[in-house]
């Protein structure tokens, strides 16, 4: 089909930039963990709330707060295909819930660790205005599709949605 074509190419470069993210909320968190001890000045916690925080660690933070809810939503979105996709759709979804779900729960351990708040698990009621995150109204309009309207629609908003997440690792 000729969504076949098109799911396989959008796959191929959400599967790209998709790494590209990982790759650098695996950097930002692993060089922030490192660099948050061990200069001599801390007490044992990091440096969390010391005088030595930078403004990297800020920035980390806030990447991380914002990506949690992002991930959240892509969940959301993923839990729909499943009796309403294609399967080519259903499998793509198999694979983002999959490796998302890992991540969350990276970023979670990540904040608390540092002391720091973790988004509610609504992906609604936090940073709903960051890049990529769909509205309700859109995910109710994909929920209300089937088949290959459903498809079509999938793809349009995870490769809106994750052109957002890397809009947000990049900034």
């Amino acid at each position: 089909t000729p969504w076949g074509y098109v799911a396989v190419m959008i796959t191929y470069t959400v599967r790209r930039r998709a790494a590209a993210l990982i790759t650098t909320v695996a950097l930002g968190l692993g060089v922030s963990a490192c660099g948050s001890g061990g200069d001599g000045g801390d007490d044992g916690h990091g440096g969390h709330g010391s005088s030595t925080s930078s403004e990297g660690t800020s920035a980390d933070v806030t990447f991380v707060q914002e990506m949690i809810p992002h991930h959240r939503q892509a969940l959301e979105m993923a839990s729909l295909a499943p009796g309403r996709a294609g399967p080519e759709v259903t499998a793509l979804a198999a694979r983002i819930s999959a490796a998302q779900d890992p991540e969350i729960a990276t970023m979670t351990r990540w904040l608390k660790k540092h002391g720091e708040k973790v988004p509610s698990g609504d992906a609604h009621s936090d940073h709903s205005n960051a890049d990529g995150m769909m509205s309700p109204e859109d995910l109710e309009h994909l929920q209300s599709l089937q088949g290959e309207a459903f498809d079509e629609e999938f793809l349009r908003q995870m490769a809106v949605h994750h052109e957002g997440a890397i809009t947000m690792a990049e900034d």
